[in-house]
């Protein structure tokens, strides 16, 4: 199958991870995949290293002389490798190629909305959607919601797909667990609270760290320590530390920096926490968490609800509920195993070879 996956994400983030691991999927598949992106992004860097065909083009801008030629480039890729399913994941360049979708240029399009904004309900977004678009793909129940009740969408046009994750690279590593525990000062009695994700106001790393200075004095008896395994994006170092000060954490807690290996940061997890404000839409850091099997705890948003039972869901920024889940988790043995069974229960439908699987039922069936 010739296949083009329009991914014009200037940042990797979770969209563009999602529509990556999806083409590298399908490339090891033996489709013919190209993924077309903008120009000096890191979309772009992360598609070469992963070995796959890039073409890049100014999808992104406004200008009429950068949109014209980028119209042309789009023109000539169509010409030479006449593909047969389109799947754009952001919005911006879903509208030019569905005009082309609609002058018959001889492939099906795929709109997958991977972002936490829902689309708004006017006609013309209805029409984009419904008539020119051969499937729309959603992430969570909550986008599959507004697209069914909202949008008018056909069922029979929307898919709920909610991506996967490599079971092979991802899974439990006691060698990798113990060296990294060792390296940043955990001993095998301590219980340490995990969260991955880049530093970034939404992924609530100070409600974490509000919430574990409520815990740790409820907890007695048990030596607690944080884990953040990540690195400062929108939200400085500086910013993190200030947090940790304020509220008495710095002598329990390690910060990884960027991780060479993390697969072996989480192992070194007892407990993993999403504490994202919003987003979450895909949920890349949960899948990989509960992959390697570390009871995981989150907030409510995004796709999270999918993926975790309610007793391991708390608010979004309530950190008096997000304390007294830490303080159950850290507590009882019984709860940590009733949270492990139930990601295995999730996880065995999501693996990567899950994930290629339903995109294929889908391209196959428009295209049928």
């Amino acid at each position: 199958m010739r296949i083009f996956q329009v991914i014009n994400v200037r940042w990797f983030n979770a969209t563009s991870w999602y529509a990556l691991y999806l083409s590298k999927l399908l490339q090891d598949g033996g489709h013919e995949v190209l993924v077309i992106t903008v120009p000096g992004s890191e979309t772009e860097e992360t598609a070469l290293k992963m070995g796959l065909k890039v073409k890049t083009i100014e999808l992104n801008s406004a200008r009429p002389h950068k949109l014209i030629k980028a119209c042309s480039q789009v023109f000539s890729l169509i010409k030479k490798h006449k593909p047969q399913v389109v799947n754009c994941h952001r919005g911006e360049a879903f509208f030019w190629w569905g005009i082309l979708r609609k002058m018959r240029m001889g492939y099906k399009l795929v709109r997958t909305r991977g972002d936490q904004r829902l689309p708004k309900s006017d006609f013309f977004n209805r029409y984009l959607h419904s008539k020119v678009a051969d499937a729309v793909v959603v992430t969570n129940k909550r986008m599959a919601d507004h697209f069914l009740k909202k949008m008018e969408l056909a069922e029979n046009r929307l898919w709920l797909i909610h991506g996967g994750v490599d079971s092979d690279k991802f899974r439990f590593d006691p060698e990798g667990r113990k060296n990294v525990r060792e390296q940043f000062g955990f001993s095998d009695d301590d219980m340490v609270i995990g969260m991955l994700g880049r530093f970034d106001r939404v992924k609530g790393q100070k409600e974490l760290i509000e919430a574990l200075a409520k815990t740790r004095n409820n907890v007695h008896g048990k030596s607690v320590k944080l884990f953040l395994i990540g690195f400062p994006t929108a939200t400085s170092r500086h910013e993190v530390d200030s947090w940790l000060t304020d509220y008495g954490l710095n002598d329990i807690t390690a910060i990884s920096g960027k991780c060479a290996d993390v697969t072996a940061c989480i192992s070194a997890m007892d407990i993993g926490v999403i504490g994202s404000l919003w987003s979450e839409t895909i949920a890349r850091a949960a899948l990989e968490i509960m992959a390697c099997e570390r009871p995981l705890i989150s907030t409510a948003v995004g796709v999270m609800p999918d993926l975790l039972p309610p007793q391991a869901l708390v608010p979004p920024q309530d950190v008096t509920q997000l304390s007294l889940k830490l303080t159950e988790a850290i507590n009882n043995p019984g709860f940590r195993e009733k949270l492990l069974a139930e990601h295995k229960r999730t996880m065995s439908q999501l693996s990567g070879e899950d994930f290629l699987k339903r995109t294929m039922t889908l391209y196959q069936s428009i295209l049928n």
